[in-house]
């Protein structure tokens, strides 16, 4: 019997290929969300052909250009899941939120890098590498080739069968959600999920502490981590959060960081 072909093979395929390139315009702002917007590109293209849906077009191009970062293998599964959500949206946009898709999106990014992060690069590359060295120093030609292999196969499998699991999930339980009545739910996990991700990545991320004492007994440090731990870096993080609702530039709002912080420094009340 002949097999069918997947008539969604080629979204699967702009998910893998696309999401090897998702950190090639990583930057200082948002990290990966241009590689993001083109792995997705594609799909949206796909979706607004005609010139009367440019506004909706335009309006998903920026949905997509929020912040993201999340380890490349993993995110062809975020892929696949944003595309089918926004392939629900342009089907019934009056019932569809699309605040839900950003929402996925922030709360799948701590989980699926953690878990990427660890396997990818810190188990597979160590393991690859190790018996690579290891065999090269040995004079094999082996080592190197076999490196690659061992780093390249796990990568393959995860990246193409994650887009693949993503969309067709979304598909599958997207439009039941819908009729279940269990989105706004999903929304508010999320939602929260999402929050946890940014709170973490401001108190790892921003490190900022204050040298100040009076006397031997007066530490302003440890007087702040009593009231609330890692005040300074949530104080800053608001702060910029307020320059970016009042609409500062990115460019300089780098410079207040880069000055302010070396003058800080230098004056001793910053470390």
């Amino acid at each position: 019997m002949e097999k069918t072909k997947d008539p969604n093979r080629w979204k699967y395929m702009q998910f893998f290929w696309r999401s090897w390139a998702i950190q090639a315009s990583w930057n200082y702002e948002r990290q990966m969300n241009m590689g993001f917007m083109y792995g997705i590109a594609p799909i949206l293209d796909n979706l607004y052909k005609n010139p009367e849906e440019e506004e909706r077009k335009k309006e998903a191009y920026e949905r997509h250009m929020m912040y993201y970062n999340c380890t490349p293998q993993t995110s062809a599964f975020v892929l696949g899941l944003a595309a089918s959500m926004e392939e629900q949206y342009y089907e019934d946009p009056e019932n569809f939120n699309p605040e839900t898709i950003s929402a996925v999106k922030t709360s799948l990014m701590g989980p699926l890098s953690g878990v990427g992060d660890s396997f990818f690069q810190g188990t597979i590359r160590v393991l690859a590498f190790g018996l690579g060295i290891n065999l090269a120093q040995q004079g094999s030609v082996l080592g190197p080739i076999l490196a690659l292999l061992i780093s390249f196969v796990p990568s393959y499998l995860v990246t193409y069968y994650g887009g693949k699991i993503g969309y067709n999930m979304g598909n599958k339980y997207l439009s039941k959600l819908y009729q279940e009545g269990l989105m706004d739910k999903v929304m508010y996990v999320c939602s929260i999920v999402g929050l946890m991700v940014i709170g973490s990545m401001i108190a790892s991320m921003i490190g900022i502490t204050t040298p100040l004492k009076l006397g031997k007994s007066f530490v302003l440090q440890d007087v702040l981590d009593n009231i609330m731990p890692q005040i300074l870096p949530l104080g800053l993080t608001f702060f910029m959060y307020y320059l970016l609702q009042r609409k500062v530039r990115t460019g300089l709002m780098l410079l207040i960081c880069i000055v302010g912080g070396i003058l800080m420094s230098v004056l001793g009340i910053l470390n």
